[in-house]
């Protein structure tokens, strides 16, 4: 499912312009995008939370070139669905 189709089914069942939903849904992702730069993580009850994760230095290999490189600590965005969100989708059918 797209964006496009989010915001028609939206748009089908509320009966609210698509153009209205369209912003609506790209300012709540704007929002979001917002919050975890910031390092604010974002919570949804029943449905889920938009965290920031760090990610440890590590140690890499460059295989084609043979060499060692180390990959310094950094932050990247992750989901993590409510029990309730889970549950739904594996009782999906």
């Amino acid at each position: 499912m797209t964006k496009a189709d989010i915001v028609s089914e939206i748009s089908k069942t509320t009966g609210i312009d698509k153009a209205c939903v369209l912003e609506t849904v790209e300012k709540f992702m704007e929002v979001v995008k917002e919050s975890l730069g910031h390092g604010e993580n974002v919570y949804l009850r029943g449905f889920g939370s938009f965290i920031v994760k760090t990610r440890s230095e590590k140690t890499a290999r460059n295989i084609s070139k043979n060499t060692t490189i180390i990959i310094p600590e950094h932050k990247i965005p992750a989901f993590k669905p409510a029990k309730v969100f889970m549950e739904d989708v594996k009782n999906a059918k």
